[in-house]
């Protein structure tokens, strides 16, 4: 074959190839993102008897070399603001931070409402009635969905005394703690007729405030099941046919951290 025509079949083949490539692309979606975290500061809430968050400057300003530098350092416990609870927290061997794939973090997202049940109590625990009343109007919960709870509890945020209950710290203020949950009854009920793979509240976290023994992270987490705390905007959310992506620091060994989470509307 002459060089002139292998070099015409090449760029013959090359074309064909692009257009190929550009029919089979897909492209993202149009569609709404909602930010559900909070951004971290020295007003964030945490458990009263947690480090709360600190940053400190290490630099800030204009070098010798006459352009602007800034860097910091933070500090702060794993469970505070936005966060998720790995499984780890409360079930022995199961998954850490690191551990929980990519998949298990990404998926449809349904939300409960049950706002008005909080403002008849405060200390209200979210029961397989609230569950059932939710696909009794919107279809059963699909298999793989991120399951989110609105109880409204994030108008308070971040009035520590409102949000938390009070604002005092140490472990005598674990028992003035004041917020929604998740019952265990609920718990018991998702792990064994449901199959989702994340569970997240707008609250300090998914047991209520009240609780001594944390059976709802306990039944949950026994499953591999982790849990997304202090959720912001879930107002901004319809029942369902949203996407979320929650994304923690990848702490190796970790039983929690910070969380960057949110939920994409198509239109």
């Amino acid at each position: 074959m002459k060089k002139i025509d292998t070099l015409i079949l090449w760029t013959v083949l090359l074309t064909f190839f692009m257009i190929s490539c550009n029919q089979n692309t897909k492209t993202w979606p149009s569609g709404e993102w909602i930010d559900l975290s909070y951004s971290y500061d020295k007003m964030t809430p945490f458990w009263p008897t947690a480090e709360g968050f600190r940053l400190d400057t290490v630099f800030e300003g204009m070098t010798e070399g006459d352009y602007y530098y800034s860097a910091f350092s933070f500090q702060m416990a794993e469970h505070g603001g936005t966060h998720i609870d790995a499984p780890v927290h409360f079930a022995e061997g199961k998954n850490t931070v690191d551990q929980i794939t990519l998949d298990q973090l990404t998926g449809p997202g349904v939300l409960i409402d049950v706002r008005d049940k909080v403002s008849d109590y405060i200390d209200y625990q979210i029961g397989v009635e609230d569950i059932e009343n939710w696909e009794r109007d919107n279809g059963i919960i699909p298999k793989g969905s991120i399951l989110l709870l609105r109880t409204g509890w994030g108008q308070f945020w971040p009035d520590k005394s409102r949000y938390l209950g009070t604002d005092r710290t140490g472990p005598s203020a674990v028992a003035l703690l004041h917020f929604p949950g998740v019952s265990s009854e609920a718990a018991q009920w998702l792990v064994e007729n449901r199959d989702i793979k994340a569970v997240g509240i707008d609250t300090p976290s998914i047991d209520y405030g009240r609780s001594g023994d944390f059976m709802a992270h306990r039944i949950l987490m026994e499953q591999n099941i982790p849990a997304f705390e202090n959720l912001a905007q879930l107002e901004k959310l319809p029942l369902k046919d949203f996407y979320i992506f929650a994304f923690p620091m990848k702490i190796k060994g970790g039983s929690g951290g910070p969380l960057r989470i949110a939920a994409f509307l198509t239109k």
